[in-house]
C-alpha cells in the first residue's frame, strides 16, 4: 500500500482527485493521493477539515474490498482501527468516536470520510480519506489536538505516512481475509463513551442512555430508560459535541 503515490502541493480535496481517477479506471488498488495542502477537505456530516499546509497528513487511499453495500461499514471499522493503532504506539488515550473520528484525551486528532463507488449491490471501490494532526499546535477548534501538542516532539512526515500505511494495510488485509467480527468486535472496546452513561441529542430533544453496540449497518444502538434505540449519523449527536 502506497506504493503507487501521487503527491500533489495543493488541492480542493484528495478525496475528490482519487475518486476521479478511479472512476476513469486510472487507479489501482492502494493507491495514494497525498497533499501539503488542502482546503476543500470533507469530513462526516458535511463538515470542511482545515489543517494548517505543510504540518498534518491529508492523504487518501483507494481499497477494493470486495463487500456488498451492506456491508460497507465494516470497512469504516476497519481503517477507523487501523488509525486508532497506529496513534496507539505514539501516545495513550487513544479513542475511537463514533463513526470514525479518532479522539486522543476528548479531542480530535484525526478524521476520516470514507466514500465508495457502487455497482449494483456490490463495493466497486472505496476511498479511504484521512486527516492527521501531526506537527500542527494552534488550531481555530479548543477540542483539536495533534501529535506536537501531545509528545513536545517535531515528526517526520514522511515516516509517518509509511508507519500509518503499514498499519492500515494490515487491518485491511485481515478484512479482506474474512476477520468481520474480530474487527466489530474490537472496534466497540475502542469506541469513545462505550458503555457509560453520557448525554446525546437529536433535532427533537436531548436524552441520558449508554451506547450499547454499532451494528452492521453503522448504527449506534443506545439503551435508555425507554428501551433500546438506533441512531444513524445524520439523527444523534454526542450532546457535548459543539
Amino acid at each position: 500500500m502506497g506504493k503507487n503515490l501521487v503527491f500533489v502541493p495543493d488541492c480542493h480535496s484528495t478525496n475528490s482527485l482519487l475518486m476521479d481517477l478511479a472512476q476513469r479506471g486510472s487507479g489501482a488498488e492502494g493507491m495514494v493521493v497525498i497533499t501539503d495542502n488542502q482546503y476543500s477537505g470533507r469530513g462526516q456530516r458535511g463538515n470542511l477539515w482545515v489543517t494548517e499546509p505543510g504540518m498534518n497528513l491529508t492523504f487518501s487511499v483507494l481499497l477494493k474490498p470486495n463487500l456488498r453495500a451492506d456491508q460497507q461499514f465494516v470497512l469504516v471499522q476497519a481503517i477507523a482501527l487501523a488509525v486508532a493503532d497506529y496513534l496507539k504506539s505514539k501516545t495513550a488515550g487513544v479513542k475511537i468516536k463514533w463513526p470514525n473520528d479518532i479522539l486522543v484525551n476528548d479531542k480530535k486528532i484525526c478524521g476520516m470520510l470514507i466514500e465508495s463507488s457502487l455497482s449494483g449491490a456490490q463495493v466497486q471501490f472505496s476511498i479511504a480519506g484521512i486527516g492527521l494532526n501531526v506537527n500542527q499546535v494552534w488550531f481555530q477548534n479548543p477540542r483539536a489536538t495533534s501529535l506536537k501538542l501531545l509528545t513536545n516532539k517535531e515528526f517526520d512526515l514522511a515516516i509517518e505516512l509509511h508507519q500509518l500505511l503499514g498499519s492500515i494495510e494490515a487491518h485491511y488485509l485481515r478484512l479482506r481475509e474474512g476477520a468481520v467480527a474480530h474487527i466489530q468486535r474490537t472496534y466497540e472496546q475502542n469506541l469513545y463513551r462505550f458503555g457509560e452513561l453520557h448525554e446525546f441529542k437529536t433535532q427533537h430533544e436531548r436524552f441520558k442512555g449508554t451506547i450499547k453496540s454499532v451494528d452492521a449497518q453503522g448504527r449506534l444502538i443506545i439503551t435508555t430508560e425507554g428501551g433500546e434505540h438506533a441512531f444513524d449519523l445524520k439523527q444523534i449527536k454526542f450532546a457535548d459535541a459543539d
